[in-house]
């Protein structure tokens, strides 16, 4: 079973690359009430900026939203359905959201480098955003109950079981969240290359869509790593 038929007219959109819990949670808070425009004055309070523009990106691209940022009937219906109408709301959505796997991906058999292409040919995502917006892709079609590759979930699986080829996070340690170097911290403190500048060139990029709580990690670590330098007078 084909989760798309192909009808894709040079969609220029991102898919979603939001975490489904945070868009899962976002329907259900909905059903305490609908605004009349989805907006930052809506969200600001629940979400954070990265967070929040995310999250109206994947509201455009599932069509729940319109251009004014206007809850569509599509949005009404898939807050307030249960069970199996819902489920049916979830399918229709996914089909014609995600109609370039039409034809060229059966997600049911498919591997998991067969759905990475297709996602990569079709918007020219970086290795990282491609991996995000399969991680949901994947997450909101189970939800709608289709049956997808073991191919593609033992992948995922792997990868949050810490097994996989590729580790994007590590939530022991706000310092060991990624290992690219910093070149530009190290050109805060000209001279010789002393130990507090080693250190830096360690320390991991700052990412802005990460979650809010690694954000204040990477900010609360990087404060630490600041007074551990030479003539550092504790303020």
């Amino acid at each position: 079973m084909t989760l798309a038929n192909g009808n894709d007219k040079g969609r220029r959109r991102l898919p979603p690359y939001i975490s489904y819990r945070t868009f899962r949670n976002f329907l259900d808070e909905l059903q305490q009430g609908i605004p009349a425009r989805i907006d930052r004055s809506y969200w600001g309070e629940r979400l954070s900026g990265s967070s929040g523009t995310q999250l109206m990106a994947a509201l455009r691209f599932l069509a729940l939203i319109d251009a004014s940022n206007v809850p569509t009937p599509r949005l009404r219906n898939l807050v307030y359905a249960k069970g199996s109408q819902r489920m049916d709301f979830l399918k229709q959505m996914i089909v014609e959201a995600f109609s370039f796997l039409g034809g060229t991906v059966d997600p049911q058999t498919a591997t998991y480098a067969q759905l990475e292409e297709a996602f990569h040919h079709t918007f020219q995502l970086t290795s990282d955003v491609s991996r995000k917006c399969i991680k949901f892709y994947v997450a909101i079609a189970v939800d709608a109950g289709f049956t997808l590759s073991p191919f593609i979930t033992k992948r995922l699986r792997s990868a949050r079981s810490g097994t996989g080829t590729k580790i994007i996070t590590r939530k022991k340690n706000a310092r060991t969240i990624q290992t690219a170097p910093v070149a530009q911290e190290v050109e805060l403190f000209p001279g010789s290359m002393s130990w507090d500048k080693l250190l830096l060139t360690k320390f991991p990029s700052f990412d802005p869509t990460w979650k809010e709580d690694i954000q204040l990690n990477w900010f609360k670590a990087y404060g630490e790593l600041l007074k551990m330098r030479p003539g550092h007078n504790g303020e």
